[in-house]
């Protein structure tokens, strides 16, 4: 608060490049993990351990030009010199229906889950005037995604 008030212009800038305004919700739960790949086949055995990598998921809306918005689900990896966007996918079983997104929650309020994998909620209308539903984003721990209307 201090900072808007005496940098006004600065605190504005920073914020614009930091978020993009067309992302309207998003959200980071889950955790992946891995030993890095296969050893290479060698002739002798490597004593060698291959680097173990681990990280989290961020789950996000785009807003379109026509109110609408694109979800994309981003793996990031976390090291010591930094995070790195591993692979970003739009679900396409989301943006098919031509959602409004109106939120994104972790299926846990702590953002925290025991088992590998994501679990979130995408809140959306189909039609502005519309009721809401909730749509059900899971990945499993072996990279399976499913996006589906839970039954009531």
């Amino acid at each position: 608060m201090v900072a808007s008030i005496v940098f006004p212009g600065l605190a504005v800038a920073q914020a614009q490049d930091i978020l993009p305004a067309a992302i309207t919700f998003a959200t980071s739960t889950g955790y992946w993990e891995d030993n890095g790949g296969a050893a290479a086949a060698t002739g002798s055995p490597s004593t060698e351990k291959p680097a173990s990598r681990h990280g989290y998921y961020k789950l996000f809306a785009v807003r379109q030009a026509d109110r609408t918005s694109k979800v994309y689900l981003q793996q990031i990896a976390v090291a010591d010199d930094g995070l790195q966007v591993l692979s970003t996918i739009e679900l396409r079983e989301l943006d098919e229906i031509k959602p409004y997104v109106t939120d994104i929650r972790p299926e846990n309020p702590d953002g925290f889950i025991k088992e590998p994998g994501l679990f979130a909620t995408v809140v959306l209308k189909t039609d502005p005037d519309g009721e809401t539903e909730r749509w059900r984003v899971a990945m499993d721990d072996l990279g399976e995604i499913s996006v589906e209307k839970p039954s009531d």
